[in-house]
């Protein structure tokens, strides 16, 4: 690894921790509501088994978060975006070998 690279990485954990430990800020966050879950699964016309094996979450999960008990966070969310904005390209990128 060049040290370069290496030196980002470190910063970039760092950063992470200050985060975590509450000194730091993070520089964005995905919010992702309810009913914004649903309208997304349906723009890709997938039931919701389908669109919850193609995300990776378990169907009670994605249920959750559709009938507003609990809401995507992280990565999830990130993916959620993606669909939302792309939902055949990022059923095919997703399904890609």
């Amino acid at each position: 690894m060049k040290a370069i690279l290496f030196d980002e990485l470190i910063q970039s954990v760092r950063e992470g921790g200050a985060i975590l430990r509450g000194q730091k800020r993070a520089s964005r966050r995905f919010v992702i509501e309810a009913s914004g879950v649903r309208a997304i699964r349906e723009k890709t016309a997938l039931s919701q088994p389908e669109f919850a094996h193609l995300i990776g979450v378990s169907v009670k999960t994605l249920q959750n978060w559709e009938q507003d008990r609990r809401s995507p966070t992280g990565p999830a969310a990130a993916l959620l975006r993606i669909i939302s904005s792309e939902p055949q390209l990022a059923i095919q990128a997703i399904h890609r070998p």
